[in-house]
């Protein structure tokens, strides 16, 4: 049996030799144009679909010629010199535009030793509706951005908080000097005060007035919720948290703002891990381990008594004095009643400029009804009066008749003091009636601040829990007020 001769080995050079004989065959059919220079910028190699585009006669030899005899606009020297690849180019040619692509060749040295361009496309034309469509995309993404951005900034200033009373300017006052610092603030006020519109005038002349701005409700967000919406949550940390992670508003807003809306609200639980932001400066998400650094000033605000509430346990003492640091008290309208003759012309202002009519104005009469009620609600209710008063007048000028919604005597008026010259405004009435009125009115304000727990109330009252029931029921708070959450 005859002996097998093994095939002969192919050498090293054999072997890059058909390499590079196959790489040219790939080159050639891939592209629709291909050319080699050497480290001196001699073409070496271009395939016939070049020379056919370039309108080459082939009669004469190309090989052997300087990039820039055939192709006067070429980078390929360039590329040479450099040693850094052109990955995505737009070359003309014959007065077409050809996308290229240019890439060094290395010797087994690493040094460049020429480049190979080719073209990837001749035909740009074609390509135009792609780079629409990425155009269009790319002005989109920059539109969201803004309106992204625009939804965290500032949208009132110190002028829009109206009022010219010893108070307001007061008031005015104490929330620029906390806008040129860093501490945190805390603005205390009844509903209707004005406490997200200086909130906003802190934030927009502070040294964050270009950053963020992010508000949160703490009264508007269920308690699952909330410690997610605060500090951001990892994927798969509770069921339908998603498989992304989300930021919270902590982290949305660092570097700027973060208003903490009805703070009083805060969850018992949640109290910590907010204290232990505002001491550290860091955020932990829901589900994760690891913590995040944030630059945050917060801004918090609350219509609850705090000090009521730590002193019964539903508020943390040392959360307090974090929040506290420059605290801010915004007087309720009827304590500052020479307000309200511009205040209302302002609101008229503003409802006629939303309705596309002329303002209207008041009557002293108008003016002396508004002027004798005590607001509970403050600003916002007396836009809410005059909103509707204009509304069901077919008068431009407002009398006291346009405001019937208004009771004649208001029951704040017997438990509410005002500034001097105020009582001449309100009738007398029994003591047993003014005394019953200021019980109910504690007791209400003692729910309010305990969160409508009864047991709670009555420590800060100072009466027994069966007292509580026994006046409640003579007072008939439960029946008058059917909101008021009474938990025993």
């Amino acid at each position: 049996m005859a002996r097998q001769v093994p095939a002969r080995l192919s050498s090293d050079a054999e072997v890059r030799s058909l390499a590079a004989s196959s790489l040219v065959k790939l080159f050639d059919s891939l592209y629709e144009g291909a050319v080699v220079v050497d480290h001196a910028g001699r073409i070496t190699w271009i395939n016939d679909k070049y020379k056919a585009l370039i309108g080459w006669n082939g009669s004469e030899a190309i090989e052997g010629r300087a990039i820039e005899e055939v192709l006067p606009n070429s980078q390929l020297r360039r590329v040479v010199e450099t040693g850094q690849a052109d990955l995505l180019d737009v070359l003309t040619i014959g007065g077409r535009q050809m996308v290229v692509s240019r890439i060094p060749l290395h010797g087994e040295a690493g040094n460049v030793i020429g480049a190979l361009g080719v073209i990837l496309y001749d035909r740009l034309q074609a390509l135009k509706p792609i780079v629409s469509k990425f155009q269009r995309m790319q002005t989109d993404l920059a539109t969201v951005r803004k309106q992204l951005a625009d939804g965290r900034q500032a949208k009132y200033r110190f002028s829009q908080f109206i009022g010219a009373s010893r108070l307001a300017v007061d008031t005015k006052e104490q929330a620029r000097r906390a806008a040129e610092r860093e501490g945190a603030v805390l603005l205390l006020g009844e509903t209707g005060t004005g406490k997200e519109l200086l909130a906003h005038a802190i934030h927009a002349a502070s040294r964050r007035g270009d950053g963020p701005l992010v508000s949160i409700n703490a009264a508007a967000i269920p308690e699952a919720l909330l410690e997610a919406e605060l500090f951001g949550v990892e994927p798969g940390a509770y069921t339908g948290a998603g498989t992304r992670s989300r930021s919270g508003k902590f982290t949305l807003a660092d570097g700027g703002t973060l208003f903490l809306d009805e703070v009083g609200d805060m969850p018992l639980a949640l109290q910590p891990k907010l204290l232990r932001v505002l001491q550290e400066g860091e955020v932990e998400p829901v589900g994760g381990n690891q913590l995040r650094a944030v630059n945050v000033r917060v801004i918090a605000a609350t219509s609850r008594d705090l000090k009521a509430m730590i002193e019964v346990g539903t508020f943390r003492a040392d959360l307090y004095y974090r929040l506290n640091v420059l605290p801010i008290r915004l007087p309720p309208l009827r304590e500052r009643r020479e307000d309200i003759s511009i205040l209302c012309e302002t609101l008229l202002e503003q409802i006629a400029e939303q309705g596309g009519e002329a303002p209207c104005t008041l009557a002293a009469d108008g003016l002396a009804r508004l002027a004798a009620y005590d607001w509970p609600g403050n600003v916002r209710e007396l836009r809410n009066v005059l909103e509707q008063a204009v509304a069901q007048s077919d008068n431009r000028r407002l009398t006291g008749a346009d405001f019937h919604m208004l009771p004649v005597v208001p029951i704040a008026a017997a438990v509410a003091p005002g500034p001097v010259g105020e009582s001449a405004l309100r009738p007398v009435r029994p003591l047993r009636e003014v005394v019953a009125a200021a019980e109910r009115n504690e007791i209400l304000r003692a729910l309010e601040a305990t969160g409508g727990v009864k047991m709670h109330a009555a420590k800060l009252l100072g009466i027994s829990r069966a007292q509580l029931y026994e006046k409640l029921g003579a007072l008939g708070v439960a029946s008058e007020d059917p909101d008021t959450k009474l938990i025993v």
